[in-house]
């Protein structure tokens, strides 16, 4: 689970709302009238029956839930169990509520370390403190040797902003170093500023992700990517990368990931520096230069060698999946998804004394509150036209790898999945005036959420820190990514009756004391009546998109449309 910063909350009392009348958000596409079902005369969400599950899911019992454990085990049975008793159909065709997520454990140890040779002169890198890197192949190891070495600016191809950083050159076999981030374009009126028109200016597009820069040298058929490291443009310090060097799950696919890069990995700016000019270039320079449509990549007249070797292991997970037929013929065939991760770090690093990460925010909330959803649908009249699909993914915690599995093996196709609606944590301090968006603007469902918040008189905020690309680091991405319309609702921060700071101080307690350690636990002060409010809202947006007389859309220039206006043409 990744959320708002410390930071975020305070720019939050800067940032606009969008609130009843305001021309940001355009009124819901024309809807039949079951899809109009006022917010008020919807099922209420029971408070009650979400703290109960999640007691359930964050008690000691379920060992922090992480695949491959007992507490995956539990995890599973449970929200079998819940499913079965709403009476909902195994989501599974197969006639289960089981998706199998085929996962591998890669533990990376420095097999020979990162050198660079010009010549006769050779400079070799720090495993861990200068360079961090890992293989994804499912394999006893990989490596590169005396691999031609080319610095690919932002190494990014965007067609749609014009842009591309490798032009004409061939990298395969080749390594590749990128900076992180989006290009970093100067505005033409205001060169201090960066251009709204080209990669979104301060917000972060999918181009910026450190992984992307990995999927696109891979589909060009680079050896190894090295992203360069920079606490800004990346938003965290080298620390954070350090702990890629754990042992991390992937998806095990058909190719065993052979048609990934051999080497994937970070450097860190100092020696990234030291290797650009032991090529005869400067950072700086090339930096800039990189900031140009004009840039081609440039040959640095090295040669790389690396080697890792793998420890490995294999298990079967589980995505969980649930699903509530549609009542018309016509459209009971697509689907509106609900989803949240059911998993967490398991048992880790004792603090004071306990080692089980119980997780009950993050994220047995999302799933206790998805299961209430549930509930409501199965008690809604009329009944959805369209199918909904509520589905508990597994290994959130190692990268999305349960939503991307179902994104990329979908159970139903993605071009007849009209929307996915994340939950991912909740608010657990009372409610709130307003409710927070990742990423707002991005599609039709930002409409829908609107127009069912203004029934509650509250309104809608948008990320205050879109540079940070919040919106590409939940489940919801994975549906995105394939074009299906995905919100990515987060928690208001407005809370009534309190004082302006009261949200800030409970986020920050959260943030330092309980984010990813034991301690995120169900405390006596939690009032879920603020997490009520919300779901009632994607309870009333999952219903009206499910009944709307067409699917919804991204909005123009989006990233996304153009790969849901593909789909839809299959």
């Amino acid at each position: 689970m990744t959320r708002l910063s410390g930071l975020a909350l305070i720019l939050l009392a800067i940032v606009p709302v969008v609130g009843c009348g305001s021309n940001q958000s355009a009124a819901p596409p024309q809807q039949t009238p079951s899809a109009l079902l006022p917010v008020a005369t919807m099922p209420k969400i029971d408070s009650q029956k979400v703290l109960d599950h999640i007691k359930v899911l964050s008690s000691d019992e379920y060992e922090g839930r992480a695949p491959g454990t007992k507490g995956e085990e539990l995890a599973v049975k449970y929200i079998e169990e819940q499913f079965n008793q709403l009476k909902l159909k195994p989501g599974n065709p197969d006639g289960t509520f089981i998706q199998k997520v085929p996962l591998v454990g890669i533990t990376g140890k420095e097999a020979k370390p990162l050198t660079m040779a010009k010549g006769a002169s050779k400079k070799a890198f720090k495993w861990s403190d200068e360079v961090v890197a890992w293989t994804k192949h499912v394999a006893d190891g990989a490596s590169v040797a005396d691999s031609d070495v080319v610095f690919a600016g932002y190494g990014v191809e965007a067609p749609e902003f014009n842009w591309n950083d490798f032009k004409d050159v061939d990298i395969k076999g080749k390594t590749i170093l990128v900076l992180v981030n989006d290009p970093a374009v100067p505005d033409p009126a205001d060169p201090s500023r960066l251009d709204p028109k080209t990669f979104k200016g301060d917000a972060m597009t999918y181009y910026g992700r450190w992984t992307y820069k990995f999927e696109e040298g891979a589909r060009k058929g680079a050896a190894a990517i090295f992203v360069i490291h920079e606490t800004g443009p990346a938003g965290y310090p080298f620390s954070v990368v350090q702990g890629n060097l754990r042992e991390k799950f992937d998806l095990v696919t058909p190719d065993k990931n052979m048609s990934r890069a051999s080497i994937e990995g970070w450097i860190t700016l100092d020696a990234a520096k030291k290797i650009l000019a032991l090529g005869g270039q400067d950072f700086d320079t090339l930096k800039k230069q990189a900031r140009t449509r004009e840039f081609k990549p440039v040959p640095l007249g090295l040669k790389a060698s690396i080697a890792i070797k793998n420890t490995l292991r294999t298990i079967d997970s589980q995505n969980v999946v649930a699903k509530l037929d549609g009542s018309d013929p016509s459209l009971k065939d697509q689907y509106v998804v609900y989803s949240a991760h059911w998993d967490h770090l398991g048992i880790g690093a004792p603090v004071n004394g306990d080692k089980i990460y119980n997780g009950a925010l993050d994220n047995a909330s999302g799933v206790a509150t998805v299961l209430e959803i549930a509930r409501a649908f199965t008690q809604i009249q009329p009944q959805p036209k369209r199918s909904v699909l509520f589905l508990m993914v597994t290994a959130e915690e190692q990268g999305l790898l349960g939503s991307q599995y179902y994104a990329t093996t979908p159970l139903y196709p993605l071009n007849k999945t009209v929307a996915n609606i994340n939950i991912d944590g909740v608010n657990q301090w009372g409610r709130t005036k307003d409710l927070t968006v990742v990423g707002m603007g991005a599609s039709d469902l930002d409409d829908y959420l609107k127009a069912a918040a203004d029934e509650q008189g509250r309104v809608l905020r948008p990320d205050p820190e879109p540079e940070k690309g919040f919106y590409y680091r939940s489940d919801h991405f994975n549906f995105a990514k394939q074009g299906v319309p995905a919100l990515d609702p987060d928690s208001g921060t407005d809370f009534v009756g309190k004082d302006p700071a009261y949200g800030k101080s409970k986020r920050d307690e959260y943030t330092e004391k309980n984010y990813h350690a034991p301690s995120d636990e169900v405390k006596p002060d939690w009032d879920l009546s603020g997490a009520v409010d919300d779901a009632e809202l994607l309870l009333a947006v999952g219903y009206r998109v499910a009944n709307a007389d067409k699917m919804p859309d991204w909005k123009p220039g989006n990233e996304f449309k153009a790969k849901r206006d593909e789909s839809l043409k299959k």
